[in-house]
């Protein structure tokens, strides 16, 4: 990717060595719920790993505006959502946790890329886009939604507009799922991103009253679209995204490694892998065909309208 001296966003909070007030499984709100809900699959976190099924937002809908209910893992409703975490360095203060490493860097240049991309398409129909900010924390913190944990991967909580990182998860997207490579790591970003677009243009709040209608299987069905449509959308942003001096982000390659981290992280691998059989009836996130199906529309052809999950054939 051509990132090279790209700006880094200034919508960026260092929780980073704050202690992150000692959560744990049995925490409130969002975060802690959705965890336990899994937690056969964090037990085997020392093995295959307990972020299979937890990672890229699997805990980022389980709370929606401030109450409980909505898109939460398995298709329960989550239990009601905590005070938002209150911001300890406000946006772009300094020690903001950019400069930390390789990868906070990348991922706050990436960040910075996404509002300057969604600015630009959302502000073609006139409509203006709020940034979201993203959280760097290491190990467990506290999130609008309730507790956040490593073990749960990178998520967006509706609750405080918020993405939480925890960068070490770049490492087990490289080492565990063979998804090497910087526009890999920037995928997770943008997919949070799209959580946040979703957010801002009432999605989310849409899937989270037709999902608690419904019975768990035909539930988790809606969250597959809207997981799938942050691909879609993760696609769309890298399409359009330009480097510093004008040419294309993306380098040859990049949409390689893209594609291959979408296709680690299906449904059917992820199962297959931690449990040794396919469950399609409890996908929350789609198979990996489906995810780099719709990661690659929205490569293809860089247009939020080509994301329209909810009515597209399965």
């Amino acid at each position: 990717m051509r990132l090279g001296d790209y700006r880094m966003s200034d919508n960026v909070q260092n929780d980073r060595g704050s202690g992150g007030g000692g959560f744990g499984f049995g925490g409130g709100g969002g975060g802690g719920g959705c965890l336990t809900m899994l937690i056969p699959f964090v037990i085997s976190r020392f093995g295959i790993g307990g972020v299979l099924i937890l990672l890229l937002g699997y805990c980022a809908l389980t709370t929606l505006g401030g109450g409980g209910g909505g898109l939460g893992g398995l298709g329960v409703g989550g239990p009601a959502a905590v005070a938002p975490h209150q911001a300890t360095q406000g946006p772009g203060a300094t020690g903001s946790g950019c400069n930390a490493d390789a990868q906070s860097r990348l991922s706050c240049q990436v960040l910075a890329s996404t509002e300057d991309t969604w600015s630009a398409l959302l502000g073609r129909s006139g409509e203006r886009y709020s940034p979201t900010t993203l959280v760097f924390y290491a190990r467990s913190d506290r999130s609008g939604c309730g507790a956040a944990q490593s073990a749960m991967g990178p998520f967006y909580c509706p609750t405080d507009q918020r993405i939480y990182l925890d960068t070490s998860f770049y490492d087990e997207l490289q080492n565990r799922f063979h998804a090497a490579g910087d526009f890999a790591q920037a995928y997770v970003i943008a997919h949070e991103v799209g959580h946040h677009i979703q957010d801002l243009t009432g999605t989310l709040e849409k899937a989270s009253a037709e999902q608690q209608r419904l019975p768990a299987r035909e539930g988790n069905a809606v969250q597959v679209k809207v997981e799938l449509q942050a691909d879609c959308y993760a696609g769309v942003w890298a399409a359009n995204a330009k480097a510093k001096d004008g040419r294309p982000l993306l380098e040859p390659g990049d949409i390689e490694e893209g594609l291959r981290a979408a296709s680690a992280i299906g449904d059917d691998t992820l199962q297959r892998e931690a449990q040794g059989r396919v469950v399609p009836e409890s996908f929350t996130h789609g198979s990996s065909a489906q995810r780099t199906a719709w990661l690659k529309r929205g490569l293809d052809s860089g247009d939020p309208a080509v994301c329209d999950t909810f009515t597209a054939t399965p």
